[in-house]
């Protein structure tokens, strides 16, 4: 169980509003917050279905790759990963020196298979599973991200009995299921906000797929251009956030969620007296990768 930790900042007192952020960044330095919930239940499967290789897919800087080679390791799995971007594979050492999140896997005893990205698209295929299988042999596959209806299953266990004194929660949503699971947790007085990290509307119905509850809404305002956009002023935020709080967020989904929480309160869309819990879903390991990016622009990068 995670705790709630209390967001001390003066304007919310102004404001009558209690902020908190669930640490669930503090479960484990790779394999934390909705990461540790997604895979806890497909690693009990892939045990009780005999499996002893776990498969996936991801981008070069994903956490979910990084999460699932470190649970895969402490659990006694082989673990693949899938990765987009098959120049990557053309040097990998120099990609490992370059790249921790890579790195932080392979010392995990993963195994890379390097896909261009017009073959990644075709992930989903039966014909490409099928061309894995051949190579790797029989594996227990996990979707990119990790969503899945056990992976959902894991998320619901996010919130406790004791967080039913809030009336929003809040979530930052890449694929659907971390919110889906929060969704079908809440109490029926409470309001899920989710705050995306990519453009389009999609995942309204992505995320219905998975809950009845209609306690819910997406805030698309706060996506800053995209997955892994961002503007001077969110690195910022992020790291004035940590220098008055103490809490460190990332820049592809926290961050983005906490500077959409502030924003709206700022502008009285919560009203006086509420009470809000803000997930933190994790991903700090990421944001070294991230640096590097904001290194060669010349940019302010996040202070950690």
């Amino acid at each position: 169980m995670s705790k709630n930790q209390k967001i001390q900042l003066s304007f919310l007192d102004e404001k009558g509003i209690e902020l908190y952020i669930k640490r669930e960044d503090e479960i484990h330095p790779f394999v934390s917050g909705n990461k540790f919930r997604k895979l806890k239940y497909n690693i009990q499967e892939a045990n009780k279905t005999n499996k002893n290789t776990l498969l996936t897919f991801g981008g070069a800087f994903s956490n979910h790759i990084v999460a699932t080679a470190v649970a895969g390791y402490l659990t006694d799995f082989k673990t693949i990963g899938v990765i987009r971007g098959e120049e990557l594979g053309l040097d990998v050492s120099n990609t490992l020196s370059k790249n921790t999140t890579l790195k932080n896997s392979y010392e995990h005893n993963m195994q890379f298979e390097f896909v261009s990205r017009e073959l990644y698209r075709n992930k989903l295929e039966d014909s490409f599973i099928h061309t894995l299988i051949e190579k790797y042999g029989d594996f227990y596959l996990i979707p990119e991200g990790g969503t899945n209806d056990l992976a959902i299953k894991g998320c619901e266990e996010i919130l406790t009995v004791s967080d039913a004194k809030f009336d929003y929660i809040c979530c930052a949503v890449g694929t659907g299921g971390t919110i889906s699971g929060v969704i079908n947790a809440s109490s029926k007085h409470q309001k899920v906000i989710g705050f995306p990290a990519l453009k389009g509307d999609f995942l309204f119905d992505d995320i219905k797929k998975h809950t009845s509850k209609s306690n819910w809404s997406l805030q698309t305002n706060y996506h800053f251009g995209g997955y892994a956009k961002y503007t001077d002023e969110l690195i910022r935020f992020i790291n004035d956030f940590n220098k008055d709080t103490g809490v460190l967020l990332d820049p592809i989904y926290t961050g983005k969620m906490m500077f959409g929480i502030l924003d709206m309160i700022k502008k009285n869309q919560f009203k006086k007296g509420s009470k809000i819990l803000a997930i933190h879903t994790g991903g700090i390991q990421g944001i070294e990768g991230f640096n590097q990016k904001l290194k060669k622009k010349n940019k302010e990068i996040i202070v950690y």
